[in-house]
């Protein structure tokens, strides 16, 4: 895979095209602020590509879109199982006809 050049590269570039073009014997005409260099009647030129991949075909996927629709509404159709919970435990105290304790009894409820 070709690697993209770095700014560095492009700036080194730019340099040797404008050292090349002055030795040649051309000028550099300087405008000011807001001016351009390019005719508004004319096409701008185009700008290098950034990306340098081509395009490639995407794969489609709405087999599996539907799946995944398909077991989320599975789930969402179960019916929630209300578990059963243990016997609660609890403990009572059994008192004879004087209101003493006698002894201690769990009561599962």
């Amino acid at each position: 895979m070709k690697k993209p050049p770095t700014k560095q590269d492009m700036r080194e570039h730019l340099e040797r095209e404008v050292a090349a073009f002055l030795s040649e014997g051309g000028t550099v005409k300087e405008l000011k602020n807001g001016e351009s260099a390019y005719d508004r009647s004319s096409i701008p030129p185009t700008t290098p590509p950034v990306f340098e991949a081509r395009k490639t075909s995407r794969t489609p996927l709405n087999d599996v879109i539907a799946a995944l629709d398909a077991r989320r509404a599975e789930k969402r159709s179960r019916k929630k199982i209300v578990r059963q919970r243990a016997p609660k435990r609890r403990r009572q105290v059994v008192y004879d006809d004087f209101g003493e304790p006698l002894r201690v009894v769990w009561i599962e409820e």
